[in-house]
């Protein structure tokens, strides 16, 4: 039979290595999938990890799908370094949308663009607030914030539901779920002519490098990664771990709340009930392929955004169902799962004793 045991020295090699490792396994078995379902893995495998590169308006339109898992996956992994577990950065995406739309609704045809500031603003503190729900309770009564955050997802679906069902529904929208469309004045400005691509980009790229600032060049960050690795020794050292619990959700809310602000008032230009498109959940495997730092996350969001432009080709090329994208991403993080474990563990067959 055989039996995990663990390795005196982990390899630091493969530490790094497994995510790509990860990659090629999932590549594999997607091919053997594409196979199974009587279609061209050659094709297949092309339309997940080629045609969303191979354009100039390709690398467009993965620039907006990377946008919001670049920024989410940010403010997540600096929970999970902290060693707190905010699963419910969907939530915290989706308020974050909510807050801006009421913004952008105050919004006239006379109204300076000024007004774009104060709309992503209102999602970063929309995002902030509804961390601060998962905060406040872990804080005051040892909530488990695993549980309370991933619930208020389902709290903040219904919100969205209420306000586009409800007061904000454009009475010109032919009765659609939907706010009517935002003026220009808030419109987060595009990148290039002939192109989605907007400033998000820009913004969730330097959202990066002050995560790899603020991790790796302030106390506050180290300390965040001390309580994160070593509690005790963080206790020990005086580091408070409560305000590492209210800063880290709070910036992994903020960072939703501003991916969701620059969604509805980006690509999609209104609120409508399909905000929610897994984004939230789909981070938290960007963030652990990325190794929780920031260049790992930027590389990860890309080929994250790779699969939801591949699953929506695969469905108008193909023929196959758009969830085969959430199939992919299933795939990657069994992989990485898989490769993790045996960085540090090895797998020793011993004989059954009768």
């Amino acid at each position: 039979m055989l039996r995990l045991e663990l390795r005196p020295v982990p390899s630091r090699f493969w530490s790094f290595a497994s995510p790509i490792l990860a990659v090629a396994i999932t590549a594999i078995v997607g091919a053997i999938l594409f196979a199974s379902l009587g279609k061209s893995p050659v094709r297949g495998l092309l339309v997940f990890f080629w045609e969303p590169i191979n354009s100039a308006y390709a690398w467009g339109e993965l620039g907006v799908k990377a946008t919001p898992l670049l920024l989410i996956a940010l403010g997540l992994a600096m929970c999970f370094r902290s060693n707190v577990w905010n699963i419910g950065a969907e939530g915290q995406y989706v308020i974050g949308a909510v807050t801006a739309s009421g913004v952008a609704l105050l919004a006239t045809p006379q109204t300076g663009h000024w007004m774009m500031i104060a709309v992503l603003a209102a999602g970063i503190v929309g995002g902030m607030f509804w961390a601060a729900i998962t905060a406040f309770l872990r804080d005051r009564f040892n909530a488990n914030e695993i549980l309370v955050s991933l619930m208020l997802v389902y709290v903040a679906i219904q919100v969205l539901n209420y306000f586009v069902f409800g007061p904000w529904k454009d009475p010109m929208g032919y009765n659609f779920p939907q706010t009517k469309t935002f003026e220009d004045a808030v419109s987060i400005p595009r990148l290039m002519a002939g192109s989605r691509a907007n400033i998000g980009v820009l913004i969730a790229l330097a959202g990066a490098v002050l995560m790899w600032l603020y991790l790796f060049r302030t106390r506050s960050g180290f300390a965040l990664r001390v309580g994160g690795l070593a509690p005790a020794a963080a206790r020990y050292a005086g580091f408070s771990s409560r305000r590492a619990l209210w800063t880290v959700l709070l910036v992994s809310g903020g960072a939703a709340g501003l991916a969701g602000a620059l969604e509805v008032a980006g690509p999609v230009g209104q609120l409508t009930p399909y905000i929610p498109v897994g984004y939230g959940f789909a981070a938290i495997i960007v963030a652990f392929v990325g190794r929780l730092h920031p260049i790992g996350i930027v590389l990860a969001a890309i080929l994250m955004s790779m699969f939801y432009i591949g699953g929506e080709l695969a469905q108008t090329r193909l023929g196959l169902p758009k969830s085969l994208t959430d199939v992919f991403q299933g795939l990657l993080l069994f992989a990485l799962l898989g490769c993790d474990t045996l960085i540090d563990f090895r797998m020793r067959a011993t004989r059954r004793v009768a």
